[in-house]
């Protein structure tokens, strides 16, 4: 995972490069695997949450979405900031897919049936770097747990 980003940030400033939806999918994955890994207890339904998500939003095999996932649990300490991920999720993503986004990442915090004070941190983070708004946040909250009712 992290030679695919590198090679997605050395392009040079001077060409405008859009990620792809494989791209787009292994930095919204790695965004999920970091707020899995947050709380120190990475849970086997959060993981397989983030399975879901993808298959669902990038339409991928549930094969295409577990390699991604492995590939970003076994670099996810190497990612030196959330911002590697969210910058080319900004760039090639608007408010409503980005909302949709954190909506997904909502439903793995919920996967557990818990929100560490540390995970909702994180999320809160990530959405200010998603450049989304409280009600943006919140309403991604809301539609997450009543997905889970």
């Amino acid at each position: 995972m992290i030679e695919s980003l590198k090679k997605l940030f050395s392009v040079p400033k001077t060409e405008h490069h859009k990620p792809d939806e494989h791209q787009l999918a292994i930095a919204a994955t790695a965004l999920m695997v970091q707020l899995s890994r947050v709380d120190s207890e990475q849970d086997e339904r959060e993981l397989q949450a983030i399975i879901d998500c993808a298959i669902k939003t990038h339409q991928l095999t549930r094969e295409e979405a577990e390699d991604i996932l492995n590939t970003a649990l076994n670099h996810a300490e190497d990612a030196t900031s959330l911002y590697e991920f969210t910058g080319q999720i900004n760039e090639a993503l608007d408010q409503d897919a980005k909302q949709i986004l954190l909506e997904n990442i909502w439903q793995v915090a919920l996967a557990d049936d818990r929100i560490d004070k540390y995970e909702e941190h994180l999320i809160r983070r990530i959405a200010d770097l998603l450049h989304l708004n409280h009600r943006e946040f919140m309403q991604a909250r809301h539609k997450a747990e009543s997905a889970r009712s």
